[in-house]
């Protein structure tokens, strides 16, 4: 098996079939076929499926791609830690954002790293948090805001900043009170992501502590779609305040503080122990951490700066 084997396989994945891949790879059609055809046979597994519509991947193509992605990952992070120029920091950082953040960071991120490091090329990838800490350890990533939610021996992670959540409603739907209290959101119509999801388990965490069951009249894994559903007024949500400042600021939705008790979740930056690190992931570490803080000082992110304490092992 060989490297470019593996370039192959994501190229004709990505373009859908061999014509298209050898466009973009710039390979000639046969010897890109030829190629496929001896990694089959040598893996003794059918990697693709071929129709009128193009090429898709079969479930041992599926497998092997993930792997692809990992290994061509580390080998270009082994390229960047020895091929430096000079001492300007160079290289390909994959980050993961969470949906929340990455609505009010990834903005920042791109320019801080561009006007700081104009070597580095990021790749930001955004889903939800528990996805992203699997990729992290797995090599897709090679660091990741993370929501801590327990405990994890592979990951390094960096406590950042602490928020608190809140009721989300549409203006005429919202509280006359000052807070919401997890009791009377019992009887409240809600829209909630799925139990897959970092936030709802912290809900869902609290509700059980405190003996409350909610009433979720829908699961919706899209942030976007949520808050298009509240403005609606057909239900309310629980989001942080920094992932609908735009819309506060417009007047399309209305936060009501939740209280006795109240929810929290603590932000952190992850890296995983036993993937290798590089110049740049460090800078790239860092920079997250110095764009954050500057999020929550200027009040663009309602949260408590909480990374007075050094990087701990175990928390995901």
């Amino acid at each position: 098996m060989e490297l470019r084997q593996l370039r192959y396989l994501i190229g004709i994945h990505e373009a859908g079939g061999v014509l298209a891949a050898s466009r973009s790879l710039h390979i000639a059609q046969p010897a890109l076929s030829q190629s496929m055809a001896a990694l089959e046979a040598e893996l003794d597994a059918k990697l693709f499926l071929r129709s009128s519509r193009g090429m898709t991947l079969t479930d041992a193509g599926k497998a092997l791609l993930e792997h692809a992605r990992i290994v061509l990952a580390d080998v270009e992070r082994a390229r960047d830690a020895v091929h430096r120029t000079g001492t300007q920091i160079q290289g390909q950082v994959s980050i993961g954002l969470p949906t929340t953040v990455a609505l009010v960071a990834t903005l920042p991120i791109l320019q801080a790293a561009r006007a700081q490091y104009p070597g580095i090329r990021l790749k930001i990838i955004e889903s939800h948090s528990g996805f992203l800490g699997e990729w992290l350890k797995s090599g897709r990533l090679d660091a990741s805001v993370l929501f801590v939610a327990g405990h994890d021996p592979a990951l390094a992670s960096h406590p950042l900043l602490e928020e608190r959540l809140a009721l989300v409603s549409s203006p005429g739907q919202a509280p006359k009170t000052r807070f919401a209290t997890l009791g009377r959101l019992a009887d409240q119509p809600l829209l909630l992501p799925s139990k897959e999801h970092g936030l709802r388990r912290i809900v869902d965490d609290a509700c059980a502590r405190a003996d409350v069951t909610l009433n979720v009249i829908a699961e919706v894994d899209s942030l976007p779609n949520i808050k298009k559903a509240v403005q609606t007024g057909m239900a309310a949500t629980i989001l942080s305040p920094g992932s609908v400042a735009e819309e506060l600021a417009a007047g399309l939705l209305a936060i009501t503080p939740i209280g006795r008790p109240q929810i929290s979740r603590q932000v952190a930056c992850a890296t995983a122990l036993a993937r290798p690190t590089t110049p740049a992931i460090h800078a790239t570490v860092e920079l997250i951490r110095q764009q954050l803080r500057a999020l929550v000082e200027t009040g663009t992110w309602p949260a408590r700066w909480i990374a007075n304490r050094p990087a701990t092992q175990g928390q995901a």
